[in-house]
């Protein structure tokens, strides 16, 4: 008898010591921590204000424009991109503060949170880590930031600006990024019917609709539809296609294109630089495999 109160008396100690503890593990009480990874990796430093305005805002660029799971190094090519971009924009407009409004997405701290939720500390600090690596870092050419154009993917190789905004630009040339193909939904298909395709295209409904050239990139320099004649870029945008880069073909009363590749092809791409970085390539290698000839710079 002795033994058994000897047993209860031990079982109810447990329980009076273990169940609080129990009940917060099951409540989520000790995963409001960081996540354990974050804790390894990046540690609440990452998380403190960056230096300038200027630095936030490239923060902000980044979690808006590349994956926060892309490895560190390619998270430091966008980076420097981003300020480059940034930078460019401010001196053209003769502006000594940060303008919101130049064309690349931006989230705020705020919006981070609300995109990753629980995954904010890791994905924040692991930007923060890549932007603050690179403070005040820009590429230039011939001493002037350059237009740091990029794109989510491409088809296999980008596109020469020449090709895209009908000017040459000595540092945006096209170059290999077969890395590209593997990136998700590298490949997409539209089906539009050949009469809706003519309403869009201000052709009649039985014309022809066939790609003419192509760039030595690959992507689509000339569509012939009827007796009109449309660039790539121009098909892309009339038909919301993720990219220049397409094939077309007639299957019955329907026209199905298909696409590879995502954005305007020029610059680095980002799903690339992802690809290059997990090859062990740095930074500065990645950058200057997408922008030919270029130098870096510290903003003084």
């Amino acid at each position: 008898m002795k033994k058994q109160c000897g047993f209860l008396l031990l079982y109810v100690v447990v329980a009076v010591l273990l169940l609080p503890l129990l009940l917060t593990m099951l409540c989520g009480g000790l995963g409001q921590e960081l996540p354990q990874e974050a804790q390894a990796l990046y540690g609440l430093a990452d998380l403190a204000p960056l230096d300038t305005e200027l630095e936030e805002y490239v923060a902000g660029v980044v979690a808006a424009e590349m994956p926060a799971a892309f490895p560190e190094e390619a998270l430091k090519a966008q980076a420097v991109a981003a300020r480059t971009y940034q930078v460019r924009q401010m001196q053209a407009a003769g502006s000594r503060a940060v303008l919101y409004d130049v064309g690349q997405a931006y989230l705020s701290e705020a919006e981070q949170k609300e995109k990753w939720g629980e995954g904010y500390a890791l994905y924040a600090g692991k930007i923060h880590s890549a932007v603050r690596a690179t403070a005040g870092e820009i590429m230039t050419y011939d001493g002037e930031p350059i237009l740091a154009a990029f794109h989510a993917q491409s088809g296999g190789r980008t596109e020469d600006a020449a090709h895209v905004w009908n000017t040459a630009v000595p540092y945006l040339k096209s170059v290999d990024s077969k890395g590209d193909r593997q990136a998700p939904n590298n490949e997409t298909t539209v089906t539009i019917a050949a009469k809706a395709l003519a309403e869009r295209l201000g052709i009649a409904g039985d014309a022809a609709v066939s790609v003419r050239k192509r760039t030595e990139a690959g992507y689509v320099a000339e569509v012939q539809a009827g007796s009109k004649t449309f660039s790539g870029r121009e098909i892309r945008e009339r038909l919301g296609l993720r990219s220049a880069d397409f094939t077309i073909a007639k299957n019955g009363d329907s026209y199905i294109f298909t696409v590879h590749g995502y954005g305007h092809g020029a610059g680095m791409s980002q799903y690339g630089a992802s690809f290059l970085a997990e090859q062990g390539k740095n930074y500065h290698e990645i950058l200057r495999h997408y922008y030919t000839g270029i130098s870096f710079s510290i903003l003084e």
